[in-house]
């Protein structure tokens, strides 16, 4: 069975941002690598909220925005439909100790930097996921928040942000 739209897309974002390396032109690397013990490993997460010591830094979690969505019209759109996929990015960074947010501003720059590429496809074919429903329509990045370590949510600085697709999927065929 193939994987659900909404997680085909999810992927296709987590990808984007695996582009992010010193050969492409950015200043930082979050593609996947091979640990000091010879394992594959990766900088860039799905879903995931939790890290520790023994994760790489810098390193990226792609999570779905927890806040609640306004309904369009007065309604929740269903079925085939043009709907949005809000998203997070949050990055870790080692934080700098006398500006421990100025890595975060240049790892978010570097984010933004590869979601804006992915958006200026001339074919329609945004993430490479096709031009025919179901697909991704649009990509609008928001405002970055950057973070300084505070042991509540990170022990070094962090930034999240924003990222609304527009998708033309129908909700009621989500493997389509």
């Amino acid at each position: 069975m193939p994987d659900p739209f909404r997680l085909r897309v999810a992927k296709a974002i987590c990808n984007t941002l695996k582009s992010i390396t010193p050969a492409n032109g950015y200043q930082h690397d979050f593609s996947d690598f091979v640990d000091e013990v010879g394992r594959p490993a990766a900088r860039v997460f799905r879903g995931r909220t939790v890290f520790g010591e023994n994760d790489p830094l810098p390193m990226l979690s792609v999570l779905e925005d927890p806040r609640s969505r306004e309904p369009i019209d007065g309604f929740v759109m269903s079925g085939f439909a043009k709907n949005e996929y809000r998203l997070l990015v949050q990055g870790f960074v080692l934080d700098d100790k006398d500006n421990p947010l100025d890595p975060a501003y240049f790892a978010s720059a570097d984010v933004i930097t590869s979601l804006v590429k992915a958006k200026q496809v001339r074919d329609y074919n945004l993430l490479g996921l096709g031009s025919k429903a179901p697909c991704v329509m649009a990509i609008s990045i928001g405002e970055p928040v950057h973070r300084p370590p505070d042991d509540d949510v990170s022990a070094v600085a962090y930034f999240l942000v924003p990222v609304t697709l527009t998708l033309a999927e129908n909700l009621e065929t989500p493997f389509a």
